[in-house]
């Protein structure tokens, strides 16, 4: 009997030890891939399991209602409930989202170059966009620069035409923000500017995008007075899957893109390709068409676990129609007037058109020497052809009816321009009798650009890191002018040094632009070409304990410059000139989830080489004197707090910018307001020039419930010049100088890049199974006009744009279709309660914001 009664003691508690088991799957949210190796734990106990390669799992549990916690590495952790019925629960597919602040985990390639903010232990100032964020919101008819203004002190124009947009980052523009994909620089080497028109297809293929303001983390000597932008693109894809999406949205947008990765098989290869198709009647305003495609193919080999290879082409083709900046008159009139399009018999067609096809392809090669040994390389290069279209001559004719189109009347008549063209014959001569007739030119930039990054990392101890790299360019770029359209004429003269006539003309459109451009016999206004070598070295020393961390990072460089005019046959003497930084920065932990640090650093920094020569592009001559380096000083202090759902940073800065030469070309209305005939280009030579910005910003991430995330931030600023400068004005065609002041007192002048003042607010929230909404709102205030540089602090008055908001809405829903197939939906609402209204002012004039914008897609994973 006593034997019996243990017996069942026994079983009886083996019952209540194994009352079942909880199955599930987990699968990547964006990819719609299964996590093989995820923790699923029996939450508050050690009684875990892992997922299989399907991403399924079967935990045994002992109480009949619990909840399990699921975590992945870079990925953030959910917590999902069960209730057993009849010994079982299944809890469905889990889907986990990456973790912003495990950004590193998602690096395939490139660990030692991409210069992310986890790679050093001392903090800066930064802000992380995931793929999610990215595939949700910019994807489409908006730019990925949408995706970085909810993002303290930054400030994103849209312009009007597709990929027109501009970035600022604490009031400096493009040309002073480091831009960076998968560590290889991609600001203009000329000048500096990024043309995000020739990304027009980087949001498909990003894995995230880091926002470093400030001195940020990047080692490279480069332009990044404002910060740096590390996009990370996607690799050779280990996992084996794709997608099908097909997107529509306003003014007959309509782009359908397809993507494959075969996974990494059993020899340790690995293949990715994506293709895209988009066009659209125009972006918001009148004219502003646009068409391209986007292509991406990589290939990624593990031989072993030392070393990993991946060879990686991407290119977005594409043409747009422009809308360059407005008088307050034209916005006021009708916010989408566009004075540069007409009609022709094969449609709408802009004599300010972009087409730009710059193919990009890199080999990474990650080389793991030893446990405390890494090499990393990238090998990249790019060839970019196209450039932008242009009048030419005095002809241009105009609709009588306005249209509504504001004071300089109606759209291109291309039938009268041809009519008159007729009459001309051969154009060019500006005092015959019909005039000098009307052409669209192209002002063409083709360039081929050659680089390599390397580190090398070594860990002496657990404590003590060093970083020591290199990073090489060299660089050629061709300008030059051609024909694109002679509406009847029957050639063009008088705008080449031996006075020949040419005839030959050349489409306007990114795949021609390839091969198709004219020769030396038939180009126009000026032809020549610039070479820029770049050698430069870094290093990095970082010593971390627990609680404490310091570094000091450096780098030393060498540029030379060298300019050839092919109409004058001259070549310009070799510019060599030497920069460096230096960066230095200490953190203290003062418990688990809260981190002081401070940073400074100081950049001589060469200048960009259209600030080298005279400014018009087809003179050898040096400008004189010559340009000094640019002096940049920068200090910047901060506080993070990060505990289990909950994070928030204040960070302070000051910069010092002195000895700046800015360069600016706008348009000239040669007196006669209202008549655009005679209308010419005129460059603003400005030199000795000191910027002062100062500013703080907040920002608090919580995730309030496992379905409902906020986000908020604060940033305010003061930036404004300070000494005297000295003005030069050109015009751009006959290179007469028009205008020449030294010593034009400067200080106090506000600087006009970018609001000085922004906020905003952003919410997501699952409300059910599959469902989810978000929505932001962005405020921006502060933002002053530009002054003429020829305006004396003495008679300056501070001029703001009005105030505005702009909010955006966004849905999704997810079809489960079961097993690893996925079917999802997104729309999403821009400008929402359409404000339209002045959003930026530079030496061009104003822009406007466009109004409310709109798309929706339909993507399905397999």
């Amino acid at each position: 009997m006593n034997k019996l009664l243990l017996l069942l003691l026994f079983l009886g508690s083996f019952a209540a030890f194994s009352q079942g088991n909880v199955t599930g799957n987990v699968m990547d949210s964006e990819l719609g891939g299964p996590l093989n190796g995820a923790n699923v734990m029996l939450s508050g106990t050690s009684n875990g399991t892992i997922t299989d390669f399907d991403g399924n799992f079967t935990l045994n549990v002992d109480s009949n209602s619990g909840s399990v916690t699921i975590s992945y590495v870079g990925y953030t952790q959910t917590k999902v409930p069960f209730t057993l019925k009849n010994g079982t629960a299944n809890i469905g597919t889990i889907r986990l989202s990456p973790d912003a602040n495990s950004l590193d985990e998602i690096i395939i390639v490139g660990t030692g170059v991409i210069d992310l903010a986890e790679g050093r232990r001392t903090p800066v100032a930064v802000s992380t966009i995931t793929a999610t964020e990215i595939q949700e919101r910019v994807v489409g008819n908006v730019e990925i620069t949408e995706a970085l203004k909810n993002t303290p002190s930054v400030h994103v124009s849209g312009q009007s035409g597709f990929g027109d947009s501009q970035f600022y980052l604490r009031g400096f523009d493009q040309t002073n923000i480091a831009v960076l994909l998968n560590g290889q620089p991609i600001n203009g080497m000329e000048d500096g500017r990024v043309y995000w028109s020739n990304w027009a297809g980087i949001a498909d293929i990003a894995s995230a995008i880091q926002v470093q303001r400030g001195l940020g983390a990047s080692k490279l000597a480069i332009s990044s007075v404002g910060g740096t932008t590390n996009i990370v693109m996607k690799a050779a894809d280990r996992k084996e899957g794709g997608f099908v999406r097909f997107l529509g949205a306003n003014d007959s947008y309509a782009k359908g893109t397809m993507a494959y990765n075969t996974g990494r098989n059993e020899k340790g290869w690995a293949f990715s390709a994506l293709v895209d198709y988009w066009q659209a009647h125009r972006k918001w305003s009148k004219g502003t068409y646009g068409q391209g495609q986007n292509y991406f193919f990589a290939v990624g080999y593990e031989p072993n676990e030392t070393h990993s290879f991946n060879v990686l082409l991407t290119g977005a083709p594409q043409l747009h129609g422009q809308k360059w900046s407005q008088s307050k008159e034209n916005i006021e009139a009708d916010p989408k007037f566009n004075q540069h399009w007409g009609y022709t018999d094969d449609g709408i067609e802009s004599e300010r058109q972009n087409y730009y096809h710059k193919p990009v392809a890199n080999l990474n090669w990650d080389w793991t020497m030893s446990e405390k040994s890494e090499l990393s390389t990238v090998l990249y290069a790019s060839w970019g052809r196209g450039g932008g279209t242009g009048d030419r001559g005095n002809g241009r004719k105009r609709t009588e009816d306005p249209d509504g189109d504001g004071p300089l009347g109606g759209q291109i008549d291309y039938a009268a321009i041809a009519a008159n063209n007729a009459l001309v014959g051969v154009g060019g001569d500006y005092g015959g009798d019909n005039g000098a007739g009307y052409i669209r030119r192209s002002s063409v930039n083709n360039h081929q650009w050659y680089g390599v990054v390397s580190n090398f990392n070594h860990d002496f101890t657990e404590n003590l890191s060093f970083n020591v790299g290199i990073d090489g360019r060299m660089y050629t770029g061709d300008h030059f002018r051609q024909v694109t359209d002679l509406y009847g004429l029957t050639g063009w003269s008088n705008d080449r040094p031996d006075d020949a006539i040419v005839t030959a003309t050349f489409d306007a459109t990114p795949w021609a632009s390839l091969t198709s451009f004219a020769d030396e016999g038939e180009r126009i206004a000026y032809d020549y070409s610039e070479d820029i070598n770049y050698i430069g070295g870094f290093g990095q020393l970082e010593y971390a304990l627990d609680n404490f961390s310091v570094f000091f990072q450096g780098s030393l460089s060498s540029q030379s410059y060298q300019r050839e005019d092919r109409f004058e046959n001259l070549t310009s003497e070799k510019v060599s000139r030497s920069g460096y930084n230096l960066k230095g920065g200490v953190s203290y932990t003062i418990e688990e989830a809260s981190t002081i640090f401070l940073n400074g650093g100081y950049y001589s920094r060469q200048p960009y080489l259209d600030n080298i020569f005279a400014f018009n592009g087809s003179n050898a001559d040096l400008i004189s004197p010559e340009v000094d380096n640019e002096i940049i000083r920068s200090f910047e202090a901060g506080y993070h707090y990060r505990v289990n759902r909950f994070s928030a940073n204040f960070n302070a800065y000051v910069t010092d910018w002195a000895n700046r030469t800015i360069t600016n070309i706008n348009s000239n209305d040669n007196g006669t307001p209202g008549d655009d005939t005679d209308d010419f280009d005129q460059s603003i030579l400005q030199r000795g020039i000191r910027q002062f910005h100062s500013g703080a910003e907040f920002d608090l991430g919580w995730r309030a419930t496992d379905w409902l995330t906020l986000n908020t931030y604060i940033s305010g600023g003061s930036w404004a010049y300070k000494g005297e400068s000295n003005v030069d004005i050109y015009n751009v065609d006959t290179s007469e100088l028009l205008s020449s002041e030294e010593g034009v007192n400067r200080d106090g002048v506000k600087v006009s890049s970018a609001p000085q003042f922004t906020t905003g607010f952003r919410a997501k929230a699952r409300i059910m199974d599959g469902l989810s909404v978000d929505g932001n709102i962005n405020y921006r205030a502060g933002h002053y006009e530009f002054t003429d540089p020829l305006t004396p602090a003495s008679s300056y008055v501070p001029t703001k744009l009005h105030p505005y908001s702009i909010s955006d809405f966004g849905l999704s829903y997810e079809f489960n279709l079961g097993g690893s197939n996925d079917l999802s939906f997104r729309g999403n609402v821009f400008n929402a309660f359409d404000y339209i209204g002045l959003q930026n002012t530079d030496a061009f004039g104003y822009y406007s914001e466009n109004g409310r914008t709109y798309n929706a897609s339909l993507k399905y994973i397999f």
